[in-house]
């Protein structure tokens, strides 16, 4: 069997970058051949506002996906069950669908 080497890639993060962007709201649409994810912030009394938009092809979405399913599992390892927060229907804002696929 031949060993695997971990793949090194050398990324650039901008001081401004690494600062973050806080989003508490995620929208999500697609199309057949890209996934448009918008990261939206929304507070009390502020109309909402589309902090990124990443757009990525499918491929890459579903890599994302099970990354992210890795972390939250090790995650709750560590610090215990994520609580989602979710007791009420939380609407899409501004006619935005999850569901039509459009892009």
């Amino acid at each position: 069997m031949e060993e695997q080497q971990d793949k090194k890639i050398n990324i650039n993060l901008t001081p401004d970058v690494a600062n973050g962007t806080y989003a508490n709201l995620a929208v999500i649409a697609h199309s057949q051949s890209e996934f448009v994810l918008d990261f939206i912030s929304t507070l009390p009394g502020q109309r909402p506002t589309v902090k990124s938009r990443i757009i990525m092809t499918p491929g890459n979405v579903k890599r994302l996906l099970a990354a992210l399913a890795q972390n939250v599992e090790n995650y709750e390892r560590q610090h215990g069950p994520v609580q989602d927060g979710q007791t009420q229907d939380i609407s899409i804002p501004f006619g935005f669908s999850g569901n039509k696929g459009d892009a």
